[in-house]
């Protein structure tokens, strides 16, 4: 890993192509650098994962043979998979202008309101702090992992909003893993347009020394130094096992200063694994008397467990509609009673249409809750190593 003091430094300079500062041959040999000349060529559209013989190291002797290839799985697939579209062009027309997330009268008035009253200046205040807790440092990558006990329950949108929020907020790069390959949605709402690489196939490729130039030319580029790795091709029967996704996490988490992981829904074992490994979790559950009893039997399930996997995790409560039919504060109250801590997102009618997630079409009460949410999860990340 790079230099621990100032790790998001050198991985930024990596993704930029600017040399970094002038070390030691010996620490850049051991933490697998690449020459600065090497570093400022301008990265390929399809990079050619290293698979030769390496250079010899500081301790190796000039005449030392050639080490031995890697195994078969740490090798270029024979064929490299096609580019596929992320809507078939077929039914990109359906589509219609997305929305506002409230309408404009809701708008109108809350402006009036933060006119006519100091809410502006506390909200600003708050937006600071929030700011600050998600932009703290960090030594170690953090994983984030984002699952449900149903579909329909939000979860993609939820890891959708914390992974554009940690983008906007923090300078270091940002990853979004697609661990839930039965047709997943993350990258629709995340406004990418093609996908060629998936979780299982960098799985078979990923090495330690690539840098993270290497590493991004596998990715979906995405605003604000974030990134995608989609967990298939929108294709029905892809599988990911448990051994590829911790191939893929381990390599990663060094390139990363926050990974959020959409995991799929519980108890696929996939799921279990990233849910165990993340120094936080969050549980995405509707705003419905059902969503509320099955993630309240979850919860009481996971206080058997060691005491740090409730007291990191998070329970996303999502309004479905407008008028949900149960009381919100009340059942988030009766969440909280099991140690978890809760987050309730409004309805925003900009989410609810399930299309590309437009920040600047979000309500602003959407906006400062996904922000909170953002925000309070880095946090709990931050107390587990």
């Amino acid at each position: 890993m790079p230099n621990a003091d100032n790790w998001q430094g050198d991985v930024l300079r990596d993704l930029r192509g600017t040399p970094p500062p002038q070390r030691a041959q010996s620490h850049g040999a051991a933490h697998g650098h690449r020459p600065a000349q090497e570093q400022q060529q301008p990265p390929q559209e399809q990079p050619q994962p290293r698979t030769g013989a390496r250079a010899p190291g500081p301790n190796t002797p000039a005449s030392s043979p050639a080490p031995a290839a890697p195994p078969a799985r740490m090798q270029r697939p024979a064929r490299s998979p096609d580019s596929r579209p992320v809507v078939d062009s077929a039914l990109s027309g359906t589509a219609r202008s997305p929305r506002q997330g409230e309408p404009a009268a809701a708008r109108v008035s809350r402006a009036i309101r933060r006119i006519v009253s100091s809410s502006a200046a506390r909200e600003v205040a708050e937006i600071t702090r929030t700011a600050e807790r998600i932009q703290q440092p960090v030594t170690t990558g953090r994983q984030i992992a984002v699952t449900s006990i149903r579909g329909g329950a939000g979860k993609t949108t939820v890891a959708a909003l914390l992974g554009t929020a940690y983008a906007h907020y923090r300078q270091d790069p940002v990853l979004l893993v697609e661990a839930d390959p039965a047709l997943g949605s993350l990258p629709l709402r995340l406004g990418a347009e093609t996908l060629r690489w998936t979780t299982a196939d960098l799985a078979e490729i990923v090495e330690p020394q690539m840098s993270l130039l290497d590493v991004t030319g596998y990715l979906v580029q995405l605003p604000d130094n974030a990134w995608l790795l989609p967990g298939s091709q929108g294709r029905i029967g892809a599988m990911l096992d448990t051994a590829a996704y911790e191939r893929v996490m381990v390599a990663l988490r060094r390139y990363f200063g926050v990974t959020v992981v959409d995991c799929e829904t519980l108890p696929a074992e996939v799921a279990r694994v990233a849910l165990s490994a993340a120094q936080a979790r969050v549980l995405a559950a509707p705003a419905t008397l059902d969503g509320i009893t099955s993630t309240y039997a979850v919860l009481q399930w996971m206080q058997g467990l060691p005491s740090h996997m409730i007291a990191g995790t998070v329970v996303a409560l999502t309004s479905t509609t407008s008028r949900p039919g149960i009381d919100v504060e009340d059942a988030a109250e009766k969440l909280r009673s099991t140690g978890a801590t809760v987050h309730v997102l409004p309805h925003d009618r900009h989410l609810a249409a399930g299309g590309a997630l437009r920040t600047e079409l979000l309500a602003r009460p959407t906006r400062l809750a996904a922000t909170r949410l953002a925000a309070e999860v880095f946090q709990l990340s931050q107390k587990r190593r």
